[in-house]
């Protein structure tokens, strides 16, 4: 037996059945096209954030310090803003729920540090083979265009990781994963995030394509972007060390 205008089947004493358990991954719902868009418009806000920076903060066509600091500043934002107004659009309502939408939610602290672990241990590996076999992975030195220590910190270490997982991780990635399949999602992502690298250092693009898939792998696994954040900070800081 059937509702009028329902396509669901009644259970034979006449209620009702369950309705389908609802998805726990990805938390996101806007799916694979938006996600891909949703990248460009990040780069094109960042750039546009950043046109008043450039204009103020450049000599002899050169950028100063402080059209350095804004436009990296500029970047981190349209990293930040744009995933948050997807997440706004497609129905998230309130902070916290854009930030949930986005993988920013609690984890398990210790099952999460075994898959932390793992994941280290992973783009290590590929690091020291890709060195090994291919060539040693270099990449521009910007921090010091940004000037004084402490700045350099909070824009590579903390700005720029927490930016890119929220973009990367939590809008590419979560969309992505509503259709494509794990690995599939994971390389893809990880990919465009390599790529973005490029303009730093070629050589440096394919271990930041493996260190971007083993992120996704990392959010999924956790339910959570923040572990990834962490890592990301950890990696960003061992490279600003070792400049």
């Amino acid at each position: 037996m059937k509702l009028p205008g329902v396509a669901t089947e009644l259970h034979a004493d006449g209620s009702l059945p369950a309705p389908p358990p609802e998805r726990s991954f990805p938390p996101s719902n806007w799916g694979p096209g938006v996600a891909l868009l949703g990248v460009l418009l990040a780069i094109g806000a960042g750039i546009m954030l950043s046109i008043p920076f450039v204009a103020i903060g450049s000599e002899d066509g050169e950028a100063t310090t402080l059209g350095n600091v804004g436009g990296q500043i500029a970047l981190g934002f349209g990293f930040l803003l744009t995933p948050m107004a997807i997440a706004a659009w497609r129905g998230a309502q309130g902070l916290p729920q854009i930030l949930f939408r986005l993988g920013v939610q609690p984890f398990r602290l210790g099952f999460a540090l075994k898959w932390m672990g793992a994941a280290v241990g992973a783009y290590l590996a590929f690091g020291a083979l890709y060195s090994l076999l291919i060539v040693q992975p270099e990449q521009e030195d910007i921090a010091e265009g940004f000037g004084a220590v402490p700045v350099q910190v909070a824009l590579i270490v903390f700005l720029a990781a927490i930016a890119e997982e929220v973009c990367f991780r939590g809008m590419l990635f979560g969309g992505l994963r509503e259709r494509l399949p794990r690995w599939t999602a994971a390389l893809l992502a990880g990919a465009v995030f390599g790529l973005l690298h490029v303009v730093t250092g070629p050589t440096a693009v394919p271990p930041l394509m493996v260190f971007g898939a083993i992120l996704c792998l990392l959010y999924e696994k956790t339910g959570s972007i923040v572990p990834g954040i962490v890592l990301h900070m950890l990696n960003n800081s061992v490279a600003l060390l070792s400049q």
